[in-house]
């Protein structure tokens, strides 16, 4: 691959990243407008949170796949609020695009992705949950209602998508020893110049796919029971997350 390769990729990661970005803060803003409105957000994803554990129960109990797992709930998919994270890449971007390689640079990039759009669903499925009168009381039968209501499938689906492709990049970037070198290095300078959130998540997410070898099993099983819970969601089969 040619250095102007490498640039396009790189410029085209920056750009995506940039916008992903605008989006995610703009939406987390409107969230955090009202305490109200926050913790109506914070009971959805908390909720969502449980769900996951006990779909995945499987992967977070495996001594093999728990790592990475915890990982996928706690740093992408989970009710973790990413602003100071977001910040922090918004601050330095143009030094990341300097200094990290490409693949680096776009796993980030699909990482925000994942978090705008999360942000997006479920500011729609909040506006639903109070709408009915369930945001205080989540259940089975009120998210799924919620769920059909938003609708927006190809949304949900990019969401599955973009689960597949970032543990495909953090899985690459887990094979170059060069990468585990510098995140080390830098954990100190990082945490100085008030990059810890970020930091955090480059090495948790490389220390995780580093530690459990090929990846393939742990994300064909996430994909999997996703895909079929999207599925019955969609179809409104009784029962949809037994």
């Amino acid at each position: 691959m040619d250095n102007s390769t490498v640039s396009i990729e790189k410029q085209q990661s920056a750009a995506a990243l940039r916008q992903h970005l605008q989006t995610a803060k703009h939406l987390r803003q409107q969230a955090n407008r009202e305490s109200a409105a926050a913790q109506d957000r914070l009971r959805l994803r908390e909720w969502q949170a449980g769900r996951l554990a006990r779909t995945h129960a499987d992967l977070l109990a495996s001594a093999r796949f728990g790592q990475a797992a915890q990982f996928f709930l706690s740093d992408l998919y989970g009710p973790k609020d990413f602003s100071s994270r977001d910040e922090e890449v918004e601050r330095i971007l143009p030094l990341l695009i300097k200094m990290l390689p490409g693949s680096a640079l776009r796993t980030i990039a699909l990482a925000v992705e994942l978090d705008a759009l999360s942000e997006q669903l479920d500011s729609a499925m909040v506006a639903i949950l109070c709408r009915i009168g369930q945001i205080n009381c989540i259940d089975e039968d009120a998210y799924a209602a919620a769920y059909r209501a938003v609708a927006c499938q190809p949304q949900r689906q990019r969401q599955i998508e973009l689960i597949r492709e970032i543990g495909e990049a953090l899985d690459r970037l887990a094979r170059k020893p060069l990468l585990h070198g510098m995140l080390k290095l830098m954990r100190g300078p990082s945490y100085l110049a008030g990059l810890g959130d970020l930091h955090e998540f480059l090495e948790r997410g490389f220390n995780a796919f580093r530690s459990m070898g090929s990846a393939t099993e742990f994300l064909d099983s996430i994909e999997c029971k996703e895909q079929k819970l999207l599925s019955k969601l969609f179809a409104g089969v009784a029962s949809p997350f037994s």
